[in-house]
């Protein structure tokens, strides 16, 4: 028996779980009534290790944690079913993990805060969704299209000079468009910055932000109707191509009261972008800078189906699948955390992967491998002098001295 009390670096990562209000959520949702073996608490840490070492079945997490005797120290549990996971995760409620996952958010924002870019442009929300998609043959009730099936992560994110983090995530399948979820995601604060995408174009939701001061950055669809009220010169030379003020819908269907600003610029590739916001204090340089932020969100999006398991699903189940990927934003603030804590500057994929790793040792193993000094250091590649190498070779022909350019077996200039 390993009689070793130190700490695995496991143990130390779910520090930040706030296990007294994970208990008061559990008697408010009624979960753990009968149970004796495998309560929510202990279920929500089992995936969150599942998640962390990318564990892809509930075979594969039945046989680790037989395996894995400092795992069953962690969890105080040594056996558990297949079934038994299965069950568990199917009923659990969902409402219990994404409670989890606000308090985590909260910790995240305390160390964080939520700085203001600066004082006009205030504090950066992006807003956004993603479709994960599901077989259809297993996921009948997220059935969008005849051979498809999925569910959106509908996502806000906030943005500061640390990078980006998760606010407020919602669940839904996959066939409802993305607009239906703007209330519940877009900012009323003043002195905060929704961005967000075509997806969220609603002629009436701008009206009434735009009558409650509440600000926005977003794309025009190409078939939009646009009224010019009036056409603002731009500066010669400016990456701005056009700036105007205009009103949007038309009288048959809907059209705004409020006057937006619609500003006109290239992309990197050099495909017109046509912006609009309801925001006449910044600049129009500003308004450019704040939407190429919005491709932030995206990065966030590739970032969790690459390094987490959110592709691939535990259970069939709605409860099972929206837990799983709860489980997943909860995985993500955890390994936030424990960057922000160990004050890493690096990328947040290597604090997961050294913990993926190290998970079973000494916290300070892990810290050790995550600050290691490189074993051997490199120049970087080194660059051919092209021109150097012709005006020699020019010289020496000049000089009559070619004859050795024929030797195959020496380089003559290096």
């Amino acid at each position: 028996m390993d009689k070793d009390n130190t700490k695995s670096t496991f143990t130390e990562y779910l520090i930040p779980l706030n296990y007294e209000k994970m208990l008061q959520q559990i008697q408010h949702l009624n979960l753990d009534k009968y149970v004796k073996k495998l309560d929510s608490i202990t279920t929500a840490k089992l995936f969150i290790f599942a998640q962390l070492t990318q564990i892809k079945s509930y075979t594969d997490i039945q046989m680790k944690l037989i395996q894995a005797e400092k795992l069953q120290q962690s969890l105080g549990l040594k056996f558990i079913s297949i079934s038994q996971l299965s069950r568990k995760f199917r009923d659990m409620d969902d409402a219990f993990l994404e409670a989890v996952f606000k308090d985590l958010v909260q910790q995240v924002s305390s160390r964080l805060g939520v700085r203001q870019t600066n004082e006009k442009l205030g504090r950066i929300h992006l807003i956004d969704s993603s479709t994960i998609s599901l077989c259809v043959k297993k996921y009948r009730w997220a059935e969008f299209r005849k051979t498809k099936a999925g569910i959106k992560l509908h996502q806000r994110i906030i943005y500061c000079d640390e990078g980006v983090y998760p606010d407020e995530a919602i669940l839904t399948p996959a066939k409802p468009a993305d607009k239906t979820q703007m209330d519940a995601l877009v900012v009323t604060d003043p002195d905060a910055l929704n961005v967000f995408d075509r997806g969220y174009l609603d002629y009436r939701k701008f009206d009434h932000y735009s009558k409650n001061k509440i600000r926005f950055v977003t794309r025009l669809k190409s078939n939009a109707n646009v009224e010019v009220i009036q056409e603002h010169s731009v500066q010669p030379g400016s990456l701005i191509l056009r700036e105007a003020t205009v009103r949007l819908g038309n009288k048959n269907t809907y059209l705004m009261e409020m006057p937006l600003r619609l500003i006109e610029c290239l992309d990197g590739e050099g495909e017109l972008v046509r912006i609009l916001t309801n925001d006449f204090c910044l600049t129009t340089d500003e308004i450019s800078d704040v939407y190429r932020k919005r491709w932030q969100i995206e990065l966030f999006f590739k970032w969790m189906k690459q390094h987490l398991h959110i592709k691939g699903c535990y259970g069939t189940s709605k409860t099972a699948v929206y837990n799983q990927i709860r489980v997943a934003l909860i995985t993500f603030c955890l390994t936030l955390l424990t960057k922000l804590k160990t004050r890493y500057r690096g990328s947040l994929l290597t604090v997961l992967k050294c913990l993926s790793n190290a998970w079973d040792q000494a916290y300070q193993a892990f810290k050790d491998a995550l600050f290691r000094e490189p074993t051997r250091s490199s120049a970087g590649r080194r660059k051919v002098d092209h021109e150097r190498i012709f005006a020699e070779t020019l010289h020496q022909y000049e000089e009559g001295t070619i004859d050795h350019l024929d030797d195959l077996t020496i380089d003559p200039i290096l």
